[in-house]
């Protein structure tokens, strides 16, 4: 099948797929004109591979989630994979809640503003608060962070 067809029937742009058989996710074979001649089974692949990437897989961890015969899937080895992911989302999801347990602690902070000074004197207030360890620091790794962004990318309107 040509790659408009495979578009069609995946629903992703044909540069996406070029994208995906570039860093050799999606193998194609070339027709004597030139053309790429997509199998059948690209479908599911394509399927399999925005699936992943919705579930927060990176492209790297899908390379080596799939099997290079879609027919020959290793049960252990997928069934490891997919709960490791799972751990990291759960490790994610405990330091998502002490972050926000810091921020609303901050915002508590800042809303606990005394009478009679300004936001200027509040923000010093509440960073030297911060500053002497009365109030504790984010717990989001820098991966976390990486994370959201990309989230926050893919989630914008074209």
């Amino acid at each position: 099948m040509k790659i408009g067809e495979l578009a069609k029937r995946t629903g992703l742009a044909p540069s996406r797929i070029r994208f995906y058989e570039g860093i050799g996710l999606l193998k194609v074979e070339r027709q004597a004109n030139g053309y790429r001649s997509y199998p059948t089974q690209a479908v599911l692949l394509l399927n399999l591979i925005a699936t992943a990437q919705q579930a927060g897989f990176t492209l790297d961890e899908i390379r080596a989630l799939l099997p290079p015969d879609l027919t020959e899937w290793k049960h252990g080895s997928l069934v490891e994979m997919l709960r490791n992911k799972v751990r990291d989302i759960e490790a994610m999801e405990a330091r998502l809640a002490q972050s926000k347990a810091h921020i609303n602690a901050l915002l508590a902070d800042i809303e606990d503003k005394p009478v009679g000074i300004d936001c200027a004197a509040n923000a010093q207030r509440v960073l030297s608060r911060i500053r002497s360890g009365e109030m504790e620091g984010s717990s989001l790794a820098p991966d976390d962070v990486a994370t959201f962004r990309k989230a926050r990318r893919r989630e914008r309107p074209a």
